[in-house]
């Protein structure tokens, strides 16, 4: 199997990320239709913007309608292993660990249905963390749904600790979530 990377969106790799999208994939897993097709769209209207928006100083779209706040400073790598494989995004508040309510947790994944299972979230979560400590952070915090098993497998390993059982926003679906630590 060719070693997972992280790779900078580039237009290389945006045809592997435009196909993904197209077979039904979405980064998003509270608003994934609407997602995919706004990336669609995006791309289709001018893709340099798109790609420069996901490197960016803040993550593509609004905060879910309701949750206010400010977007913060963040950016979004491929995982990469020779195709597409997923995202991860990271996001901070500069000059401290916390977050604002609007936001969940620092990190985020999503790996292609097609290449689930291979260790693809694990690496790459695993080679963000140093980007973290680079910015100062002593943590990075992320959240899964208790239903997801995987994801927690894959925060563990990195050697992510529940913090807390919580119950999301309304703007976020409202729904049962758990919070992990990682220390940086």
């Amino acid at each position: 199997m060719p070693e997972t990377t992280l790779v900078r969106p580039s237009f290389a790799c945006l045809p592997a990320y435009v196909a993904a999208l197209e077979q039904g994939w979405s980064p998003d897993n509270l608003h994934p239709h609407q997602t995919r097709l706004r990336h669609l769209a995006s791309i289709a209207l001018d893709a340099a913007d798109f790609l420069d928006g996901l490197d960016g100083v803040a993550p593509p779209g609004p905060p879910p309608d309701g949750a206010g706040g400010r977007m913060l400073p963040g950016f979004r790598r491929w995982i990469w292993d020779g195709d597409f494989c997923g995202t991860i995004g990271f996001r901070w508040q500069p000059g401290t660990a916390a977050l604002p309510p609007h936001v969940l947790g620092h990190i985020g994944y999503a790996v292609v249905p097609w290449k689930r299972g291979r260790g693809h979230a694990k690496r790459a979560l695993a080679m963000l963390l140093p980007e973290a400590r680079a910015r100062g952070l002593p943590y990075v915090e992320l959240t899964t749904s208790p239903e997801n098993l995987a994801s927690q497998r894959v925060i563990l390993a990195c050697g992510g600790v529940l913090v807390e059982h919580f119950r999301k926003p309304e703007a976020y679906g409202g729904a049962d979530a758990l919070r992990f630590r990682v220390a940086l």
